[in-house]
Order: structure tokens, then sequence, then C-alpha cells
């Protein structure tokens, strides 16, 4: 069988890359997508490497990104997101990724989706169909596309670039339609392996997360991916706490369904700040952040951590009776998150709807850069 072309684009989106295609190249039966993503990516590979095809071996690398027309009147593009897991031949629609929310806007700019403004600030409404909620982007434009150059830095990401600020509104219940999915800021989950219940705060902003204090488990919280990694035990029993987790919040009948769902929800270790080590070597002190997390991604360690996670986490220290919120060392304000390359500053505005009403996060928002890494088509072959 001979290779099928698609236009595409290779971009980096905050501390991720993904291949980035237009909806309309793609076939309109979506039960075809599955197989092409699989093999654009390289999977499933049981190295573990995707060498034969874009993917990077981790599930920062190993992501597509399909941008469209709006299908809502508050939208300027939709924007589907895929996870494709790395192993085995899953993609995952279960949630979006923050990371690469940051290239949809120049994305879209650039392929003429959008208006292009010659210079100044572009911003785009971006309708995340996997949550159907809505993300604003605002980045400063030159000669028609993202700026080149800029003096923002990433943790993680070597260099300077012009920033792209993400502004996801009202967050809460992306895919459970609560912020607060079991109807508590804290529940005690069985995760089946006889190690006892442990406490662990399920949260619903921009992707659904589950934080469980790394003290509970046996952690520090400042450990690097190698460390964690080498820990099957620990990764084992984080992997059956979020199953848990996706069965007690709606989002898998039984443990073996959240299985097949690796993306959502997201799991991770929180703690209060320390001092740590980063991946490049620097040292943080504990007075450089105000919460620690440790997050797992589709059964890895996270080398930094999900935008959309950090948006959660951010959210869940604003609400109180949380594991987070009981670890924050940030009253109010802004929120500076330690992980695994640095730091990520994120802000988020939690409230009550009216006197005695429900809590509702009004937004999160944060900082990313993106950069456009190489155009021209990209081979498939269908089984």
């Amino acid at each position: 069988m001979r290779h099928q072309r698609l236009r595409a684009v290779f971009m980096r989106g905050g501390t991720s890359k993904a291949v980035m295609l237009r909806a309309e190249d793609l076939p309109a039966d979506r039960g075809q997508w599955d197989a092409i993503f699989l093999h654009i990516m390289g999977s499933p590979d049981a190295d573990g490497r995707q060498l034969d095809g874009m993917g990077g071996g981790v599930s920062s690398l190993s992501k597509v990104c399909v941008i469209g027309p709006p299908s809502r009147l508050d939208a300027d593009v939709d924007y589907t997101f895929a996870q494709v897991a790395v192993r085995e031949p899953l993609v995952d629609y279960g949630g979006n990724c923050g990371n690469m929310s940051s290239a949809v806007g120049p994305f879209a700019l650039e392929e003429g989706l959008v208006p292009a403004p010659p210079d100044g600030e572009a911003v785009v409404r971006i309708h995340n169909t996997n949550t159907s909620k809505i993300i604003v982007a605002r980045f400063p434009v030159a000669g028609g596309a993202l700026a080149a150059d800029g003096d923002f830095a990433i943790d993680g990401v070597a260099g300077r670039a012009a920033p792209i600020r993400l502004e996801f509104l009202d967050p809460g219940g992306a895919r459970t339609g609560s912020l607060l999915p079991t109807g508590r800021a804290c529940d005690e989950l069985e995760a089946g392996d006889g190690e006892g219940a442990v406490a662990a705060s399920c949260v619903d902003a921009a992707n659904p997360c589950v934080f469980v204090a790394a003290a509970d488990l046996g952690k520090t919280g400042a450990e690097l991916a190698d460390e964690l990694e080498a820990d099957a035990g620990f990764l084992e029993r984080m992997e059956r706490i979020r199953r848990a987790a996706a069965v007690r919040i709606g989002l898998a009948a039984d443990p073996a369904a959240a299985a097949r769902q690796g993306s959502v929800p997201k799991v991770a270790v929180v703690s209060a700040p320390q001092a740590a080590a980063t991946l490049s070597g620097r040292r943080l002190a504990a007075s450089d952040a105000d919460i620690c997390v440790r997050m797992i991604s589709m059964g890895q360690p996270h080398r930094a951590v999900p935008i959309t996670g950090a948006i959660c986490l951010a959210v869940a220290a604003r609400v109180p009776g949380t594991v987070p919120h009981r670890l924050c060392r940030a009253p109010a304000g802004p929120i500076r998150i330690a992980h695994p390359s640095g730091i990520t500053l994120v802000d988020a505005a939690v409230g009550a709807d009216g006197p005695g009403g429900a809590l509702r996060a009004r937004y999160g928002a944060v900082y990313r850069s993106a950069r456009r890494l190489f155009e021209g088509r990209v081979l498939y072959r269908m089984p």
C-alpha cells in the first residue's frame, strides 16, 4: 500500500510538541482518525521510542491537534486534542492539553483560519471540543504571524520567545459537569491494593485531576522523573488511585474501563514548597514556590507539569478543604507551582455564585510560548 499524505505542521506548545492538522484534511468519519494518528506518531511501539513516527517516546511528545472552523458563535476555531499512547494502540480524546493550546491560536492565524492583524496583539477564541470549554489566546503579531522574538522564558524550554497568554474561561466541570465531582473537597479513596484508603481531592477544572499528598505515599514530593520512574510500585499505586478516582467521579464504569482512558483523570502528588533540584541541575529554594507537584501522565512521570493540570491545581488550591489548599502557601494571588523543570506561575479565581451558592471556578490563566518548527506533509498508511 502506498503512503498517504496529509498537510501538517509540527509545533512546540509550551513544554510539549504535536502534529497540527486541519480538520478539512481528515476523513469526515472520525472512526478513521485513530489509525491515522497512531501511524503518524509511530505507535504502538513496544520499545517506547516511536522511532517509526513523529512521536518522541514520552506522553508530552506524542500528541495530535486538529483545528477547524468553529461550531459555536463564541469561538473563532474548534480545536480537538488527541493524546496518542506510546506503547499501546490507543488514542485518548478524554481531555485537553493546555501546553498545546498555546500553539492553536498562532496556528489558526498563520493558516488563515482567523484574520491576522499585520502587527499588534491577536486574540483568538478557541473552542476545545474535548472539554466544551473556551480558551482565549492573546499573543503579539509581527508581519501577520506570531512574533518570532520575545523575552519570555519557560522553565524546561531553552531560549526566549514571545509570550502567549491563555485564559481558560469558566474551567470547572470540564468533563464531569462539576468542579468537585464527588461533592466533597477531599475523599478517602480505596485503590483496591490492600494498602488502605488514601486522602485524595478530585477536582475538575480544565481537566479532571486527583491530588494526593506526597507524604501519604511515602514520597517527599521533590523527586525527579527518573527516580519516580524507577519505583514501579509507586507508579502502579498511582495508576490504581487514578482508576479508582475515575470510577468515583463517573468517568468510567469500572477500573478496567478507566485503564482504557489513560489521560483523564490526571493524577499527582503534591507537597508544601521545599528545596529541590530541577532537571537542568538548578536548585529551587522553598521560598521560590507556593506548592510542589509531581504529575503522572499516561503512566509516566511528567518532566514539567501539564498546563491543564497546573490550572486544575491552582483552582484546587483556592477551594477550602482540598489537599492542595492545605499545602499551598499562597493565600491569594498567582500561585508559583514547582515541578521537575522549574516554576510555572498560574492565576486562578474561585468564588461562590451568590450568598451560599456553589463554588465556581471563574478562570485560570497562564503564560506559555509556542513555535512553528516544520511545515509540509506527514506520511502515513492505513492498516
